[in-house]
């Protein structure tokens, strides 16, 4: 009998088979195309997009965020409670399938299309709120002052966990997980304040500038809310002036998603010495999985400062300090989350069946309360030519068109209309993204070995 992991593993390879069949070449060449084409003409007719900001709507909610965020507290903990004592298949499991298929997979999904979601369930508002009233605590610790760096430690931890643990999908190992995090950061948060998350917590800063990229968002204004829309990316134009950290987090969620795909490639075992058809197990692979991805997040880092600094050298503008380097680095948001939803489109194909099934028979007691017959999970759809077609279209499009937003974003910044000196400013940024654009196509397809 087939095993999940194992249908799961099949599902991928099976897909991985039919891209390969392919004509995936004249995608990167069209791909590059594309991008050097969007370079050209923005250099060349100096015109930029408005990235202007319609204002939709505004309405009076009161304050939902109190009851929603209590809500996913509690939803929270009903969910590590079954991570500890229910099944231990991830995959019928609520608490493994909610962190690996809803936090990660499907929220990012919904920030990058209709703005920062994660404000409306953040399950350490409401005990911080509660607690410090009860406590009277009103004083804080200088957490603030460290910016963003609290938040890169927490987030490089929980890259770290995904890519390289042993276990990650394990339910009591990821329910011991998830209950230390929160822990420590409700008592962190007690001593610093409610405010920190916004700045020191790694999930509530990455859904934060995630949520630049949507084109649908919304702002509060004292009690009210506006609704507002814009071309992806134009809230990064925006954007307020950086603390300490903010550039390396960044780099960081790029290189994060990036190593995860490049993690499970051929190429990438067999420069380990493994041979991609006989993987033996995320054991073999801890130290170097551990090394690749800080190697990952200094390149990345490498990468940007280089590009902004010649582009600053080729406008005869002085070296970049922290706040031009974070803009542009800012710019590259729309990148990271269109090849983030790229790389996990098939996780939502497949492991979302299994969250469907699990709200199906949420306890395992054989219940259908969505009236689903068994054997409801079917994988099929990725062994048949013109579905994994569609899906690598989807892919591709996600991809090249993230790339032409951030290109266009960076020229806003950097560009000639600005750099009347020297129109060629902005050019180590767009080779920058294009190195980036065929990388993360070849990632999304070349053989993976896991």
């Amino acid at each position: 009998m087939v095993t999940g992991p194992a249908s799961l593993a099949y599902a991928h390879a099976a897909e991985r088979m039919v891209i390969l069949t392919l004509p995936t070449r004249a995608y990167f060449v069209g791909a590059v195309a594309t991008i050097v084409s969007t370079v050209v003409l923005a250099a060349s007719s100096r015109r930029f997009p408005a990235f202007r900001t319609y204002h939709l709507m505004a309405f009076t909610p009161g304050r939902p965020g109190d009851y929603t965020c209590w809500a996913s507290t509690l939803l929270l903990w009903a969910l590590t409670g079954m991570g500890f004592f229910g099944q231990s298949d991830p995959l019928t499991n609520p608490l493994s399938l909610a962190i690996w298929t809803g936090l990660w997979v499907v929220l990012p999904l919904l920030t990058a299309c209709f703005g920062n979601v994660w404000s409306l369930i953040n399950p350490w508002v409401g005990p911080v709120r509660l607690l410090r009233r009860i406590l009277r605590c009103k004083g804080r610790v200088g957490l603030g002052k460290l910016g963003h760096w609290p938040a890169c430690l927490g987030f490089f931890g929980f890259a770290w966990f995904e890519i390289v643990h042993l276990s990650p999908a394990d339910p009591q190992t990821l329910a011991w997980a998830v209950t230390l995090y929160w822990c420590l950061i409700l008592a962190l948060a007690l001593l610093e304040g409610e405010a920190w998350l916004a700045t020191g917590e790694a999930f509530t800063v990455y859904f934060r500038f995630l949520a630049r990229v949507a084109p649908v968002w919304f702002s509060r204004r004292g009690r009210a809310c506006d609704v507002k829309a814009g071309l992806p990316g134009t809230q990064i134009l925006n954007t307020t002036p950086v603390i300490p950290g903010t550039f390396a987090f960044i780099c960081l969620v790029l290189a994060a998603v990036s190593f995860d795909g490049l993690s499970e490639t051929f190429r990438w075992l067999a420069l380990l010495g493994i041979n991609p058809l006989e993987f033996p197990g995320r054991s073999a692979v801890t130290g170097a999985n551990t090394l690749g991805l800080i190697l990952m997040w200094l390149l990345v880092a490498t990468l940007i400062g280089s590009a902004v600094t010649a582009g600053c050298w080729l406008g005869s503008r002085a070296l970049p300090d922290r706040q031009t380097l974070a803009r542009h680095a800012l710019t590259l948001l729309p990148i990271s989350a269109a090849y983030h939803v790229a790389h996990y489109l098939i996780a939502l194909l497949t492991n979302g069946q299994y969250v469907v099934e699990v709200l199906n028979d949420p306890l395992g007691t054989g219940a259908a309360l969505l009236s689903l017959g068994p054997h409801w999970v079917s994988f099929a759809f990725l062994t048949r030519p013109e579905t994994v077609r569609m899906i690598w279209n989807v892919q591709f499009a996600l991809v090249v068109g993230a790339h032409v937003i951030a290109i266009m974003l960076a020229q806003r910044i950097n560009g000639p209309d600005r750099n009347p000196q020297n129109p060629l400013a902005h050019l180590p940024m767009a080779v920058l993204m294009i190195a980036f654009t065929v990388f993360g196509l070849w990632l999304l397809t070349t053989a993976t070995g896991t």
